[in-house]
């Protein structure tokens, strides 16, 4: 029987099950899996680190550009989390940038057990125009997305709650996705995180 994810604290349970290059290496496509994909240095792997409370499930770096490969984390058996290649980042080879789409781009259009797809947004730039791009395309896949407003502790509290008012009423009504506060540094919004995540890795459960 397996574990339904109706406690936050699965998420604690994440182990690393391996990074892959190619396709033919990812785990079988069963179960529910929720995907991190963002810009380089946005705060990603901090943020899958907080919100799985393991700080070194993800490797962080203050070199943008380090998550290579797709990362798999087992929260049982039947439940995954996985970290994607950030992208954006200019130093990158242009022959890895190109390998990086491809495999994500097959990623996103083959994985059956994928449920949902949570998106880091610096609260401090917003969605850049790759951003824009990923949110377009899941619209076009009817995958649900949910923003991460990382870095909302460098913003004094007036600042914070425009920026948050401001992008969750343009992404709301133009992609139809649900946007929140974050900090991995400070902790906040990690439970919030965690709700939004369960949620969508019971989503063909619920259907």
């Amino acid at each position: 029987m397996k574990t339904k994810p109706s406690d936050s604290n699965l998420l604690r349970r994440a182990a690393y099950v391996l990074s892959a290059h190619h396709p033919k290496d990812w785990p079988d496509d069963t179960g529910s899996e929720v995907a991190f994909a963002g810009r380089s240095n946005v705060g990603k792997s901090s943020a899958l680190n907080a919100i799985t409370g393991q700080n070194r499930l993800a490797r962080t770096s203050k070199t943008p550009g380090r998550t290579q490969q797709i990362n798999f984390f087992s929260l049982d058996n039947h439940y995954r989390l996985v970290d994607l290649p950030g992208y954006g980042y200019a130093k990158v080879p242009r022959d890895l940038q190109i390998h990086w789409a491809k495999t994500v781009q097959h990623y996103f259009e083959k994985r059956s057990s994928l449920r949902g797809l949570i998106l880091p947004i610096d609260i401090r730039r917003g969605a850049t125009t790759m951003d824009q791009q990923m949110l377009a395309w899941c619209q076009s896949q009817q995958l649900p997305v949910h923003v991460l407003l990382t870095k909302c502790d460098k913003l004094k509290r007036g600042t914070m709650t425009v920026a948050l008012r401001e992008v969750s009423k343009k992404l709301a009504a133009e992609r139809g996705v649900t946007v929140q506060l974050f900090s991995a540094t400070h902790g906040v919004g990690v439970e919030e995180a965690r709700q939004q995540i369960m949620a969508l890795l019971q989503t063909a459960e619920s259907t």
